[in-house]
C-alpha cells in the first residue's frame, strides 16, 4: 500500500478517536475513579449525620439549649393549655413558670446522653438509603433517621428522661399542678399527671428539629463541611 495512503488512514483513526474521546474516561484510564465509590457515600453521609447530631446535641443539652430556644422549647402539653390558663387565673403562675423550667432543664439533662444512642442507631445504613439521601430533600438524612431509629430512640430515652423529670422536680412540679387543678370544683376535663411519654417526645423532637438544620448547613454551605469526605461527597449534589 502507498506510504500516503497508509498515513492519511492513520491520522483518519486518530482524529475519529479524539472526536470520541470523552474526557471523563481519564480517570478510568488511569486507573483513578472521577466517581465516588459507594462506601464513599455511605461514609460521607454517615459523617453529615454524626456531625449533625454532635452539633445538635451539644446545642440542646446547654443551658438554655431547649428553654430559650423558641423552635425546641418544651411548653406546657398541648392538651392542657386551656388548664394552665386556668391555674394562672387562680395565682398559680409561678408554680407554672418553674413546672415550665424544670420541663426544659430535664430535657437538657438528658440530650446530654444523646449523641452515642443516636450515633450507634445509624451504622446500619445500607448503599441504597445513603445514596437515595444524597439525592433527597435538605432534610432527607435527618427524616431517615427519624423513619428508622425513633421508636428504638424512644425506648433508651425515655429513661433517661424520667430519671431527668425527678431530679429536676418536673415531675413533682407537674403532679401538684395536677392535683391543684383536679380539686378545683365544676372541672370537667382531668389533668394526667404523667409526664414521661410526653417529655420524651418532646425532648426527642427538639433534636431532630436541631439535627435537620444541622443537615441543612452542609448540603447549602461549603463552609460547613468540616471533613474531608463531608467536602467531596456534597460537593457532588
Amino acid at each position: 500500500m502507498n506510504k500516503k495512503i497508509i498515513i492519511v488512514l492513520v491520522i483518519s483513526t486518530f482524529m475519529s478517536a479524539c472526536a470520541q474521546f470523552n474526557p471523563s474516561q481519564l480517570g478510568g484510564l488511569l486507573g483513578q475513579s472521577t466517581e465516588l465509590s459507594s462506601s464513599e457515600v455511605v461514609s460521607g453521609l454517615k459523617e453529615a449525620l454524626k456531625v449533625g447530631i454532635d452539633n445538635g446535641s451539644s446545642q440542646a443539652s446547654a443551658v438554655d439549649g431547649y428553654f430559650k430556644n423558641s423552635l425546641i422549647k418544651i411548653v406546657f402539653p398541648p392538651d392542657a393549655q386551656k388548664i394552665e390558663a386556668k391555674l394562672r387565673q387562680i395565682g398559680f403562675g409561678p408554680d407554672v413558670d418553674k413546672f415550665v423550667l424544670s420541663l426544659n432543664r430535664a430535657a437538657e439533662d438528658a440530650a446530654k446522653k444523646a449523641k452515642p444512642i443516636f450515633w450507634s442507631a445509624i451504622t446500619s445504613m445500607s448503599i441504597q438509603d445513603a445514596l437515595g439521601i444524597l439525592k433527597g430533600d435538605k432534610n432527607a438524612a435527618t427524616e431517615y433517621l427519624r423513619k428508622t431509629t425513633y421508636q428504638s430512640l424512644f425506648n433508651e430515652f425515655s429513661p433517661v428522661v424520667q430519671t431527668a423529670l425527678d431530679q429536676q422536680n418536673a415531675t413533682k412540679y407537674y403532679s401538684d399542678l395536677a392535683t391543684t387543678y383536679n380539686k378545683i370544683p365544676f372541672t370537667n376535663q382531668k389533668l394526667n399527671p404523667d409526664l414521661q411519654k410526653y417529655a420524651t417526645d418532646q425532648a426527642i423532637n427538639g433534636l431532630f428539629v436541631l439535627v435537620a438544620d444541622e443537615e441543612k448547613k452542609i448540603r447549602e454551605n461549603p463552609a460547613a463541611r468540616v471533613t474531608d469526605i463531608l467536602k467531596k461527597v456534597f460537593a457532588r449534589q
